[in-house]
């Protein structure tokens, strides 16, 4: 008997099935919402710019091998990290700046497992002046199109600019962060 047939029957809503509905979690009032991490990965035209090795487009896979990696793959995709954005410790490369706050919030993050060696890299950039000091010598170097000097400067000036969170870091219980962000701050004159 189908329910036209049945004036007088019952109808009954639709019964939801748990886990089919999206529940969405919000923030307690008092605390700002977190996004996830590295989330501005995207906002990054990793592809158009440049790493030591050419384009900069297997920059945010390391990114997330070092936010989520084992310790082991981690530590390999932070090594390969630095020799694509901070070769041999001191020459920055163009995608270095564009990397530098994605280093910041990894530092911070208490799952990733070589916060130390992440913190010793923001070092090395803050302290790199290779560039400038060729081009102090051969100023032929600021003609050219691309300019390393800029590039420099701009990974220096992004370091800086994150530096708030060196008390946080400082605050540390590891004592290899804790001496690591010490260098930093030492060397960023805090």
């Amino acid at each position: 008997m189908t329910a036209a047939e049945r004036p007088h029957a019952m109808r009954t809503a639709p019964i939801q099935q748990p886990g089919t509905q999206r529940t969405e979690r919000h923030a307690p009032p008092n605390r700002p919402a977190r996004t996830a991490p590295l989330a501005g990965l995207g906002q990054v035209p990793w592809a158009e710019i440049q790493d030591s090795t050419g384009s900069a487009a297997a920059i945010p896979l390391l990114l997330n091998s070092v936010a989520w990696g084992n310790p082991g793959t981690a530590q390999a995709a932070l090594d390969d990290l630095r020799k694509r954005i901070c070769q041999y410790g001191f020459v920055v490369e163009q995608a270095t700046a564009a990397t530098v706050p994605f280093l910041w919030e990894l530092a911070q993050l208490p799952q990733v497992t070589c916060r130390a060696q992440i913190i010793q890299l923001l070092r090395n950039i803050a302290d790199a002046r290779q560039w400038e000091s060729t081009a102090a010598v051969y100023p032929k170097l600021l003609n050219h199109r691309e300019n390393p000097v800029v590039w420099e400067r701009k990974a220096r000036q992004a370091v800086r600019a994150r530096r708030s969170a060196l008390r946080h870091l400082l605050a540390e219980e590891d004592a290899e962060i804790a001496q690591a962000t010490t260098e930093l701050a030492r060397t960023l004159g805090e």
